[in-house]
């Protein structure tokens, strides 16, 4: 009987939600745990709760170290927690692996953690069979005080959504690093050499976004939209709260770069993985001192769209009236290279 396999990507949430009801465990301690949309696991540790996210890098990238360690802080600052210690399982590929590439790497690692203040402070490193690039995979703990604590099961209906900086920054510096071949014919040399630099600039951390956030109000929700991009993100938010979504298309900052390259290759921008955008929920009383206080930091944000009553539902405003957002189980990246992101 022939298989179904699954796409390349994350898993269906129906899917990923079944095996989570069936073999997971509950523990006293454990205050947020493997649930649908939340970004990190939460432990009550007496005085103040411990966060723990692990995230991997599967996909080939020149800045591998650098960018392992801020995809999994970004999921603890979405939680409001600070990110503190970092572990590190780096698998080398067999018959490529060199000194040169593991100092690399490490270099890499050691950078980031000293931008952010963490300490690495373990991990795992070998040389495996059978990989034809490295793969990180890192696991980042820290801390909150239990009154700051942010879920993203807590946006609640009134609440605005704020996007910060745009989409999609880390798809459109994967495709331009990448996939430059095939844009290059298309896109000028500048274009591409600006896409380039988007891990940096507008960069792909969210940590100083969360901070400013949390400091100018009230956040009910925050969410760090990954793979599947902002659609899957606010797919995501609203499965998490069991809550309805409503957003503004034409308030969705997209990058002109990101235009430009998914224009080329017939991808849609909102379902390009997203890291670097942070998204918020929090009351219209908040929500503005919130979009002030970040762009007065350089970052900047807008209002999209709304929380309203369930059921759990993305939508868009069209001329026509309100129309649903795809959810993106597989990657946009994942149809230009039929890899992992």
């Amino acid at each position: 009987m022939p298989t179904d396999h699954l796409q390349v990507g994350k898993l269906p949430l129906d899917l990923l939600e079944s095996v989570l009801a069936r073999y997971t465990q509950q523990d006293e301690r454990l205050i947020v745990g493997a649930e649908i949309g939340e970004d990190a696991a939460v432990i009550d540790m007496g005085e103040r709760y411990l966060v723990a996210k692990s995230d991997p890098i599967t996909f080939a990238t020149g800045e591998i170290g650098w960018y392992v360690v801020h995809v999994n802080a970004n999921d603890l600052a979405t939680m409001g927690a600070t990110p503190r210690w970092f572990l590190l399982t780096l698998l080398l590929p067999d018959r490529q692996a060199d000194r040169e590439m593991v100092e690399e790497i490490f270099a890499q690692v050691s950078e980031a953690c000293q931008a952010l203040a963490i300490v690495l402070c373990g991990g795992h490193t070998e040389i495996t069979y059978g990989l034809d690039r490295p793969i990180a995979v890192g696991l980042m703990l820290g801390e909150v005080e239990k009154e700051d604590l942010v879920r993203t099961s807590g946006a609640q209906v009134g609440d605005d959504i704020i996007l910060t900086k745009g989409v999609a920054i880390e798809g459109t510096a994967v495709l331009a690093i990448e996939a430059s071949d095939r844009l290059s014919a298309q896109i000028s040399d500048d274009m591409l050499e600006r896409g380039r630099r988007f891990l940096k600039e507008p960069g792909i951390s969210v940590l100083r976004d969360a901070q400013i956030v949390v400091q100018a109000g009230e956040a009910h929700a925050m969410h760090d939209p990954t793979e599947g991009g902002l659609a899957t993100g606010l797919w995501e938010l609203a499965r998490a709260s069991q809550k309805g979504i409503i957003v503004d298309r034409e308030k969705i900052h997209v990058f002109r770069e990101t235009a430009a390259f998914c224009r080329v290759l017939d991808l849609d921008p909102l379902g390009l993985i997203a890291s670097g955008a942070l998204l918020i929920a929090a009351s219209p009383q908040d929500s503005a001192s919130m979009v002030q206080a970040l762009n007065k930091e350089g970052i900047s944000a807008s209002i999209i769209g709304k929380v309203v009553e369930g059921p759990a539902a993305v939508r868009v405003k069209t001329p026509h009236g309100l129309a649903p957002v795809p959810l993106f189980e597989q990657d946009e990246l994942s149809r230009v290279f039929g890899t992992p992101v």
